[in-house]
């Protein structure tokens, strides 16, 4: 069994997405859209499938230095937990920090912001790569002695933390939480694309590190939330490629190498005064400001959300059952890969599709015939249950007819 917190708690978090959409519904707040929702969920899953290979090496070197490099030993007491809850918090508001800070940082964290909403569903819009940049930031704690499990476990749980403050339904608290903690308020303000909000409260749990070297600002007026330049997709494979894609063509218009080296590092925005120098954030004209949207009939959300229970179901599925009973690896690493690109497929296609972009239409076609394929051929090659063969012929009849009836529709609405 996995016994990763994050993965053993998605019963809780979507538990608490339906009691958000049950507060939207009878206050008549506009919290959530689909398109928007499936993509913060489909980033969340391309980050935990990714974490199967990047935080297994985060990990790995931190136990390393742990083993032969930590210079200090601790009695496993409450002052142990206590500074290490300290010490873990403090490490994720610099690496978060300098993930706003420094360019290339910012690419493996602008997937967490990229949402023109804010509801529960952005807290599980997590970046693929992010891992690469900010596990640095913890490794001064190996150092310290403390033991690779507990910095494990404590990290989860700051993680866990701030499920709960991505949320308009929750306004400001008593000032003593206020003063001490990240919360609702405080987040929001972190996901505004205004000026004055822009790099500020980087907190994880602990809203006093702000305060201390900062980077500290109050809600006022309310947000707007998402990038100063929106992505506009759905697709959550662009999203995690998109930054690192406009600094490709960034770096092609600078000329000399030692500008293209400061560009990595500098902050996100920023030139060389031949360019026209550091590009500020613009202000938002709310009268005219205008939120990503691809309309769509009510038979494509339908189809895009049968789709996509059925990915969420499985993918869940392949997290808890990472390990065996014993502790070891139930999949070998090319069987994760393999899985993880299935999966990987089917988010892509269930955005995109929102977007009615042409090439999607072919890739769900082929999807759509090749997956119930794979599965009847692999229940034959390994003597899987006989019952597999009639679930994938059910998945192919029923995704094809009502793919096939979703085109022909498309079509009479295009002639008309």
């Amino acid at each position: 069994m996995n016994l990763n917190p994050i993965v053993l708690s998605i019963p809780i978090f979507f538990t608490l997405i339906g009691i958000e959409l049950l507060v939207e519904r009878f206050t008549n707040q506009k919290l959530y859209r689909l398109p928007d929702a499936i993509a913060n969920l489909s980033c969340g899953i391309t980050s935990q499938l990714s974490g199967l290979f990047l935080k297994l090496f985060a990990v790995g070197v931190y136990q390393y230095l742990f083993e032969h490099f930590a210079f200090m030993t601790w009695e496993r007491n409450w002052l142990y937990f206590v500074v290490l809850i300290l010490l873990v918090d403090l490490a994720y508001y610099w690496a978060h920090r300098m993930s706003h800070e420094v360019n290339l940082f910012w690419g493996g964290h602008v997937v967490h912001h990229q949402s023109e909403d804010y509801n529960l569903s952005v807290a599980l819009r997590q970046s693929s790569l992010q891992v690469i940049w900010t596990f640095g930031f913890s490794l001064p704690i190996a150092f310290l002695g403390f033991e690779t499990g507990d910095f494990v476990l404590i990290s989860a749980f700051n993680t866990l933390y701030q499920f709960w403050i991505h949320t308009e339904t929750i306004k400001k608290l008593p000032r003593w939480i206020e003063f001490i903690f990240n919360t609702p308020s405080h987040h929001r303000v972190h996901h505004g694309r205004d000026p004055k909000y822009i790099d500020k409260n980087h907190a994880g749990s602990l809203i006093i590190w702000d305060r201390m070297f900062g980077t500290f600002q109050e809600e006022e007026e309310k947000p707007t939330y998402g990038i100063t330049k929106p992505i506009n997709s759905w697709n959550a494979v662009w999203a995690n490629m998109s930054h690192y894609a406009d600094m490709s063509n960034d770096l092609k218009r600078i000329p000399s190498w030692y500008d293209r080296f400061r560009y990595l590092f500098k902050k996100p925005g920023w030139l060389p005064e031949s360019l026209g120098g550091y590009r500020a954030a613009p202000v938002v004209d709310k009268s005219t400001y205008r939120k990503y949207e691809t309309p769509s009939p009510l038979s494509l959300n339908l189809y895009v959300l049968f789709q996509y229970v059925l990915c969420l179901a499985g993918t869940s599925l392949f997290l808890f059952s990472q390990k065996t009973p014993e502790g070891l690896d139930r999949f070998s690493l090319q069987e994760n890969i393999f899985i993880t690109v299935l999966i990987s497929i089917v988010v892509v296609n269930c955005g995109v599709l929102f977007e009615q972009r042409a090439w999607v239409k072919w890739a769900e076609w082929i999807r759509i015939v090749l997956y119930p394929a794979m599965l009847s051929l692999f229940t034959y090659a390994y003597g899987w249950p006989l019952w597999l063969h009639a679930l994938s012929f059910s998945y192919f009849i029923i995704s094809f007819t009502w793919f096939y009836s979703l085109q022909k529709q498309h079509a009479q609405i295009q002639v008309a």
